[in-house]
């Protein structure tokens, strides 16, 4: 007999089974593996923890924690128990004996198989249904703490007579029971059926009665308690009508009841909702009349009651009553969802007032002069000048500016308020000159100073600039300069430790310097280090010489980021923006609570409205929630980030809102009352941009408080689509100094104008008081023209603009691009002036070689008079034929390109002091390079800009000189004098 081992299965048997120190080799990788795994997914959860707690917001962690796994342990306990219940007493109720047939012989074989691991199986089924039910139940964590913490609105709805909050915070609570329900039910019934048929308490094709009294009564309870989850469904969908949307010609989305399901669906469902509970009782009897037929009788009826009185009776009355008569029908219930979206989105108290759109005021002289105490004309567009901001301003290619620059108020060296165009000088890695990951973590880390100009001034074409250089100085004093936390700072930096920081460059070289807040996450210890390491994929931080004692990593640095960390149930406004507060550089983020259960006010989708020609080329301006579908929205907060510190800080801001008293009921002591406000915060708090465009949005349709006109959609307007690009996106919102015809003063506003639906004259213009801390702030008033009054909207005066050749609009346009340059113009502002519309618009050239734009000319008009001029004071005498005798604030003037006529300096005049003539001179010799420059095709503009700056200087030192000569010819004639 052959030796086995020696034969062909020998040899395999032994490669098929390792050797022991194989095997020990084998288990220890894959322990090594569960474990890698298992600190991947601690590195997570404790790097999450320490930035909490480094945030100094560790509650908000903690809050959110417990309950996730609160929801996660009970709802996947709950599940796992319901279903495994069930399974263990459908296996429990089985027949002890199954019948003899093919059906049952073939099951024995299963039987069979699966009796050896029946436990091991039951408890894999119930706890991979536990898992998934409870990772679903975990993420209603905001469902659970709206509904445990809610606070009522005071305000019922007009059909059920209910608080708001039932809808809001309460039935979004009991639709995620009824569906748990729903769903743990249905996977007891599946899992009974299958157990039953395993078993024999179900056949298919044996003679005889196919299932057992037991199968019969176990299955028949859970069809009874399916039903009568479907009879609860029923009754919460009475309520769910006042929350439902739906199409409806008159507008987009229509909320809530109309005639139809006050008429129709309402009774349907309280007739489904009885007719659901007998079917449940029927079920429940089949534990004593062991008979089905009751049951699916019953069962029947039900469906064809769906079917009927559900779909059928509401499509009828629907056609043949509300059809016919649909305005009468329809009033009401409009005049409900009119009213409750005008509250919903605080437009419930919006001034409209009716406008002429002409002027009424025949002096051009006095019109002229009343321009200055309308409005501060803003002529710097932050839209456009950020390339110049960059260009003048950036200094190094590390540095960067925001694409789109922010207005704010700040008040000059003479104490005077005045409108400002504000950006940081933030970090820019993509211009670092050689990129590793030292200098990307380690010595590059963050931005330098903020830059500012004046918004109603130019000066050759530029910003005339209140705060700038490196390091900056001008109107903003002292404060921390260094911007370690902004919108362009999206990766991580290790700072504090051995390894030294780019602070900035000068004349003098590199400065250097050490990060000495106390932001970010300490290094030190050599968990943390490694946790970092997995978690941002980074090795080198759990080995790097470069880290040591007092390095800390700072991340989750963009404004948005942080806040929205912090208080993760707050929708961000798309646009944070800088201040310069208590000597330091503030972040200003504005938040919002919303829900989307306010009766009968109508949803808007916030990606969609807040949408236009901005957001469509910077997507970081737009609202964090694209799709988030609201009916109710408040800025209920405004926060804060330090740029240096990383700080955040939650003010309550609408002190009245119910949604963020219900969240701060939830999260206790992360919200500081509306007095912690200090007041130089308060003055650069401004009503924000997403919340006036949604508001904007909803007052096309929701400023006719007629029923009867909001049904016939005659007066609906619509925001038009931005002139100044070809984008097709809708005009973005302008911030501007200015008084509207009911207010005595001047204000911070935010406006907007309106056109007719499918038409492009104006219809309306729309501002609100902006400045925060005012007695009318946040009031909304609206400008209507009337409909006998035909008034130029955007779209046509800016069709004027580009093809008036009175003005040598078309000439200067013409002149410009055969140059090898282009127009950019600016933001077209609007406004209201005495009955009638001032259009201003600022006008940019970009040259082929000078890569940033200068404003070159200031488009107005007014009373179909049109004026292109040099500067804003030129163009306004123009157009009103007149000189204001009252001066606006620091308009500016811009010098703009010549045609020739500018006369020369006269070098033959002054005195024979030889530094006055040199200066007259190099005074010459400027005027005639920027003349050689405008000549050149293309325009020289970068030439000319500097020979304009040269013209300057060597006029004001002509003038020094002369006032010096004159004072030593006055003192020798004094002394002269005294002698004699």
């Amino acid at each position: 007999m052959p030796d086995r081992g020696s034969g062909p299965s020998g040899p395999r048997m032994r490669v098929g089974r390792p050797s022991r120190p194989a095997r020990a080799l084998l288990m220890t990788l894959g322990a090594l593996a569960v474990l890698g795994m298992v600190f991947t997914m601690f590195a997570g959860f404790w790097t999450d923890w320490l930035w909490y707690r480094s945030v100094h917001y560790s509650s908000v962690f903690t809050t959110t924690l417990w309950t996730k796994i609160a929801l996660f342990f009970v709802f996947g306990l709950l599940m796992a128990l319901v279903v495994g219940f069930n399974i263990w007493l459908a296996h429990r109720l089985r027949p002890p004996m199954s019948a003899m047939s093919a059906e049952q012989q073939n099951l024995d074989r299963y039987r069979m198989g699966v009796a050896p691991y029946k436990k091991w199986l039951l408890c894999g089924i119930t706890a991979l249904v536990g898992l998934i039910a409870g990772a679903s139940a975990a993420g209603q964590w905001r469902t659970w703490l709206t509904w445990v913490n809610a606070v009522p609105f005071h305000t019922k709805d007009p059909q059920f007579h209910l608080d708001v909050s039932f809808y809001a915070f309460d039935l979004p609570w009991y639709r995620f029971l009824l569906g748990f329900g729903f769903a743990a039910t249905v996977l007891s019934l599946i899992a009974a059926v299958l157990t039953h048929y395993l078993y024999g308490g179900l056949r298919l094709t044996s003679p005889g009665t196919r299932a057992t009294a037991a199968a019969t009564g176990h299955l028949s309870v859970l069809l009874g308690v399916f039903v009568s989850l479907k009879a609860v469904a029923y009754w919460l969908d009475r309520y769910g009508l006042a929350v439902k949307s739906s199409d409806f010609k008159a507008t987009d989305k229509w909320t809530g009841l109309r005639y139809v399901d006050a008429n129709a669906y309402l009774p349907a469902k309280t007739i489904l909702f009885c007719i659901a509970v007998i079917c449940a009782l029927l079920f429940f009897a089949t534990l004593w009349r062991r008979t089905w037929q009751l049951p699916v009788i019953g069962f029947g009826l039900m469906v064809l009651s769906a079917i009927l009185i559900g779909g059928l009776y509401p499509a009828i009355v629907q056609k043949f009553q509300v059809q016919p008569n649909e305005q009468a029908k329809e009033a009401p219930y409009v005049a409900r969802n009119i009213k409750a979206t005008r509250e919903a989105y605080g437009i419930d108290d919006v001034k409209v007032t009716d406008y002429a759109g002409t002027s009424t005021t025949k002096d051009k002289a006095t019109l002229r002069d009343d321009v200055a105490k309308t409005a501060s004309i803003r002529i710097l567009d932050p839209n456009i000048v950020s390339p110049t901001f960059q260009q003048l301003q950036q200094v190094r290619n590390y540095y960067a500016f925001p694409d789109t620059l922010d207005v704010d108020r700040y008040r000059d060296k003479n104490g005077k308020v005045q409108d400002t165009v504000i950006g940081l000088r933030e970090l820019n890695l993509a211009g670092i000159p050689k990129k590793n990951w030292i200098n990307n973590h380690f010595r590059y880390t963050h931005g330098f100073g903020v830059v500012a100009a004046k918004g109603t001034a130019a000066e050759n074409g530029e910003p005339v600039f209140t705060e700038s250089d490196l390091p900056p100085t001008g109107d903003l004093g002292t404060y921390q300069q260094r911007i370690y936390y902004g919108e362009k700072t999206t990766t991580y930096s290790i700072v504090g430790g051995p390894q030294k920081e780019i602070d900035y460059s000068d004349n003098e070289g590199e400065k250097t310097t050490s990060y000495q807040g106390k932001s970010g996450v300490g290094l030190s210890n050599p968990l943390n280090r490694a946790a970092y390491a997995v978690a941002f994929g980074e090795p080198q931080i759990l080995y790097s010489g470069a880290i040591g004692d007092g390095s800390r990593i700072l991340y989750n640095r963009t404004p948005k980021e942080r806040v929205e960390a912090v208080a993760p149930w707050l929708t961000i406004d798309g646009d944070a923006y800088p201040a310069v507060v208590d000597h330091r550089i503030q972040w200003i983020v504005d938040a919002y609570t919303t829900t989307d259960g306010y009766p009968y006010a109508s949803r808007t989708t916030l990606g969609d409205t807040t949408a236009d020609s901005l957001t469509a080329a910077n997507n970081s301006r737009s609202v964090v929630a694209q799709q988030s579908q609201v009916n109710y929205i408040r800025n209920s907060v405004k926060a804060t980030v330090d740029a240096y510190t990383g700080e955040v800080k939650l003010y309550q801001w609408d002190t009245e809102d119910p949604v963020l008293k219900t969240w701060m009921k939830a999260f206790p002591g992360t919200v500081q009352p509306k007095s912690a406000i200090s007041p130089e915060l308060m003055s650069h708090l401004r009503y924000p941009q997403d919340l006036f465009k949604v508001q904007r949005e909803l007052l096309t349709r929701y400023h006719v408080q007629d029923a009867q006109t909001f049904l016939s959609g005659s007066e609906v307007w619509q925001v038009p689509d931005d002139p100044t690009n070809k984008s097709g996106n809708a005009v973005p919102p302008y911030y501007l100094t200015m008084k509207m015809p009911d207010q005595k003063a001047q204000a911070f506003s935010l406006t907007t104008t309106f056109t007719p639906n499918g038409r492009d004259n104006l219809s309306a213009f729309m501002a609100v008081d902006s400045e925060a801390g005012t007695p009318g702030y946040g009031q909304i008033r609206i400008l209507k023209l009337r409909t006998s009054t035909t008034a130029d909207g955007p779209k046509q005066v800016q069709s004027q603009f580009n093809s008036n050749s009175q003005a040598n609009i078309t000439d200067f346009i013409r002149q410009v691009r055969n140059g090898d340059s282009e127009i950019e113009y600016g933001n077209l502002l609007t406004i209201p002036l005495d009955g009638g519309l001032l259009y201003v618009e600022p006008v940019y050239v970009r040259g082929g070689q000078l890569k940033y734009p200068l404003m070159r000319k200031v488009l107005v008009t007014y009373g179909g008079a049109t004026a292109f001029e040099n500067s804003l004071d030129e163009a306004l005498d123009k157009v009103f034929g007149a000189t204001g005798s009252t001066p606006p604030p620091d308009t500016g003037t811009t010098t703009p390109p010549d045609t020739g006529t500018t006369t020369p300096p006269d070098t033959a005049t002054g005195s024979g002091d030889p530094e006055v003539q040199q200066a007259l001179k190099d005074a010459q010799k400027a005027f005639d390079d920027g003349q050689a420059a405008l000549r050149k095709s293309p325009i020289d503009w970068e030439a000319y800009g500097k020979a304009q700056k040269d013209l300057q200087s060597a006029l004001q030192r002509a003038q020094q000189a002369q006032a010096r000569a004159q004072q030593q010819g006055s003192s020798g004639a004094g002394g002269e004098k005294s002698g004699g």
